[in-house]
């Protein structure tokens, strides 16, 4: 894969200085060092060090990144949202992990993407997972798709929205919950406690039904459980989420929540790019089912 970068500037750089200029991490660089992609000008290989004059160009390319054979490969397929030679973004179902874990190492979203690069015989087939969601909660999940992209990632500028629906009313059509989280020892849960990680939650209520509440969530934080500890700690835990307490509804029998939108500013183009991700059927059904009871 090749980069091509340009000094847009007034005085000469060093190859160095012109790929940290356009976003080359450090560790990129001390790869580049130990021979692990190259740079050239004029079709040639340069050092670090060799400089580039205004309005001259480089091509940055990068190595082919081997599959892990550690990483199963499943064939279960993906729902593509949007994909260009950086970025993929899948629509992850409720049910399936993010990521393998102590229980499941062959079926989750890391090990579908896999096979999806191998399928479509990607040039790179190393997954590079840039955000993840609970294994119950569906929708927008985004991979990286070079080392290159990887190391970019604190430049997307992430903008992550989430609808849930919550057990009962809360006060406040909009609000800001800024309660620290912390595990739970011995336990999976995450509860508040003075002395955990800094969560800030926002929050806008869309619907309200007799029992439940449809609530649109922008993460400030991105913490573990951060949506369902948050109204757990409120009293109004997520509907059919058993962990924090939840009253179950068979409509939806897991946590009703969706990350339906993701907004980024791509380094690559310099545009922001925005989607959007339909609720599922479960959810659906689950607020056909609660508009009956209004």
């Amino acid at each position: 894969m090749e980069f091509i970068f340009e000094n847009t500037g007034q005085i000469s750089l060093t190859i160095k200085q012109l790929l940290k200029q356009n976003g080359v991490s450090k560790r990129m660089l001390a790869k580049l060092k130990h021979g692990q992609g190259q740079v050239l000008k004029k079709q040639k290989p340069r050092s670090l060090s060799f400089k580039v004059q205004p309005g001259e160009t480089i091509t940055f390319v990068l190595p082919k990144e081997a599959a892990d054979p550690r990483i199963e490969t499943s064939f279960e397929p993906i729902s593509v949202v949007y994909e260009d030679q950086n970025w993929l973004l899948v629509n992850k179902p409720a049910g399936v992990s993010s990521v393998p874990g102590p229980t499941n190492q062959t079926d989750t979203m890391v090990n579908r993407v896999k096979g999806y690069l191998v399928s479509s015989q990607a040039e790179n087939l190393v997954i590079h997972v840039v955000s993840r969601l609970d294994r119950f909660t569906s929708g927008l999940m985004l991979f990286a798709k070079h080392s290159f992209a990887q190391g970019m990632v604190d430049q997307l500028q992430l903008d992550k929205k989430y609808l849930a629906v919550i057990s009962g009313h809360l006060k406040q059509d909009k609000g800001v919950i800024d309660l620290p989280l912390k595990q739970e020892e011995g336990a999976f849960r995450r509860l508040v406690d003075p002395t955990g990680q800094k969560a800030v939650t926002c929050y806008e209520v869309k619907e309200r039904y007799h029992e439940a509440s449809l609530v649109e969530c922008t993460l400030k934080t991105g913490r573990t459980h951060q949506i369902r500890a948050h109204f757990a700690a409120l009293n109004h835990p997520l509907v059919s989420d058993s962990l924090y307490g939840g009253p179950l509804e068979e409509a939806c029998p897991r946590q009703a929540l969706h990350a339906y939108y993701l907004s980024f500013n791509d380094p690559f183009s310099k545009k922001q790019l925005t989607f959007n991700a339909e609720l599922p059927d479960d959810l659906e059904a689950l607020l056909a089912k609660l508009a009956q009871k209004t």
